[in-house]
């Protein structure tokens, strides 16, 4: 299941810069998660690095993008050719 970025949000960037996938891009006033682009970090970590590095828990599972691991996992190849995930 993709993550997105709620009304909490307080345009800090924290999040930004983890993202794996380049999926979270400053929008209108909060930041925003292509849910065709965030696979919760699988492949890449353990855990979900946006929701670590936010300091006030904005991003959220997005139950309109359910997705199991598997499918994280083959999106996270198509995001990622020829390399190996690490997790």
């Amino acid at each position: 299941m993709a993550y997105k970025i709620n009304d909490e949000c307080i345009s800090c960037g924290a999040c930004e810069s983890e993202c794996p996938n380049s999926a979270i891009s400053e929008g209108d006033g909060i930041y925003v998660i292509d849910p065709d682009k965030c696979t919760e970090c699988v492949g890449s970590y353990p855990s979900s690095r946006c929701v670590e590095a936010c300091p006030v828990e904005a991003p959220q599972l997005d139950e309109a993008h359910q997705e199991s691991k598997d499918q994280l996992l083959e999106k996270w190849k198509k995001l990622h050719p020829g390399e190996t995930p690490t997790v």
